[in-house]
């Protein structure tokens, strides 16, 4: 009945990464009736910071299958069956994504532990895989790895359903003519349908693929005056023969819809759109927990659907600020990727390194100044939560920036606490942000909340 799945791979979004490692255990709810587990050749290279966490190296994955080797039997295991992860958006996004790219349609309902563990266990300090095993006395036979979070997360679901008193499971499952105007292949019932209200509208292809990405007030007018024009260009005609669907997403406001707007381009990079299609060459400081219990401080390139502590747009700046923190706070250049290798670390030569990379230093003791470091580098970012009327009476629309980055948005119930993130981030759907964004929300970062 469920399939409880786990996977490594080698970034956060599924478009530009891939899987290393993937874990599926087949629970009736009451034990395991089957169990996958495999290794996954990516066919692109582990990052460094990526390798640090999982323990898996390039090495181990060259003589693994690819993806397309185990689909078959992959779509096998979860066709039919509710797919459970905890935070499954993640996971169900790569395996529906890669399942796709080898011919094979995933359409399963899902259920995400980190919400049910919300429900069901209220009140617990985190809701972390680590952290409420930890507080369960679940074992984890192999943390940031496939099949050890993968049987934690098993176990950590038979206790969901043997609590879960209010039926939360069982409730997160439950589910004037113009046509002489319009493209040739486009049904003339897909027009009259739009709503008018803000929103985004996407135009699709004869193969389903979105061609062209749009924001609207009014999503009806916005939508028919793409046809109400007579301009007989190569371009124009070309772009009008092209479409055959219209899908849309509904939003609250236009401030959304603009938003919205800018992530759909970015991820879907539609051939008919020319704005906002310039790359961003933008870096950011990325912080994990290694296997020894380390925090760690890395460069990377800005990825979709990730959230860097800090970004910067030269690669030179990033460096010249992480040298400043690693002086400043006593860090270690190992530790932040600034020095390879197994010579002697310049920080301790320095006297800014007390020998965490050399695990001198307890793990505990040096995650403070690490801390102390990312606090000082985020005290003077803008912060804004930006409340405003929902698509109906019983919620309100929010969007979150925290500390210059932005967050996500979404809604919330209309009596929800809004004065506080930590309140309202559950409610709350990420996205990858860029700067046309950040150039939306600049306006009303000098104020804390906007109602």
């Amino acid at each position: 009945m469920y399939a409880i799945v786990d996977i490594e791979t080698t970034g956060g979004h599924a478009s530009a990464n891939g899987i290393t490692e993937i874990a599926v255990f087949l629970y009736d709810g009451k034990e395991v009736t089957r169990h996958y587990q495999t290794l996954v050749n990516p066919g692109i290279p582990i990052p460094y910071y990526i390798e640090s966490l999982t323990g898996i190296s390039n090495s181990m994955v060259a003589d693994a299958p690819p993806f397309e080797a185990i689909a078959p039997l992959l779509y096998d295991l979860l066709k039919d069956r509710i797919f459970v992860a905890h935070n499954v958006n993640f996971d169900y996004s790569f395996i529906k994504h890669q399942l796709g790219n080898a011919g094979f349609d995933l359409q399963s309902k899902k259920l995400c532990t980190v919400r049910l563990g919300r429900k069901i266990f209220p009140g617990l300090k985190s809701y972390s895989l680590g952290n409420i095993c930890r507080h369960f006395g679940i074992t984890v036979n192999g943390r940031h790895r496939a099949g050890g979070d993968a049987e934690a997360t098993t176990v950590l679901f038979g206790m969901l359903l043997a609590n879960d008193k209010e039926k939360v499971i069982a409730s997160m499952l439950k589910v004037g003519s113009k046509e002489q105007f319009l493209p040739p292949n486009l049904p003339p019932d897909q027009v009259k349908g739009l709503p008018a209200q803000p929103g985004v509208y996407y135009f699709h292809d004869h193969k389903d693929k979105v061609v062209y990405v749009g924001k609207a007030k009014d999503l009806g007018k916005r939508v028919n005056s793409h046809f109400t024009g007579h301009s007989t260009s190569r371009q124009r005609q070309n772009f009008l023969r092209t479409i055959h669907r219209i899908s849309y997403q509904e939003t609250a406001t236009e401030l959304m819809a603009c938003i919205l707007e800018s992530v759909e381009i970015k991820r879907l990079w539609p051939v008919f759109n020319y704005a906002q299609k310039r790359v961003e060459f933008r870096y950011g400081f990325y912080l994990f927990e290694d296997q020894h219990g380390y925090l760690r401080l890395a460069i990377e390139r800005k990825r979709k659907y990730s959230h860097p502590i800090h970004s910067f747009n030269l690669l030179i700046d990033g460096h010249r600020l992480l040298r400043s923190l690693i002086n400043e706070f006593g860090l270690c250049p190992k530790l932040c990727f600034l020095q390879k290798g197994d010579g002697t670390c310049a920080g301790i030569t320095a006297g800014t390194c007390n020998g965490a990379c050399r695990k001198a230093e307890a793990p505990e003791t040096y995650n403070e100044r690490m801390k102390a470091a990312i606090a000082f580098l985020q005290e003077q970012q803008p912060s804004v939560i930006i409340v405003d009327k929902g698509r109906n009476s019983s919620e309100k629309s929010c969007i979150l920036m925290e500390k210059g980055r932005f967050y996500g948005m979404g809604y919330i119930p209309a009596e929800a606490n809004t004065t506080e993130a930590e309140h309202i981030r559950e409610y709350l759907t990420p996205y990858a942000e860029n700067e046309v964004i950040i150039g939306l929300l600049r306006p009303y970062a000098s104020r804390a909340t906007v109602v």
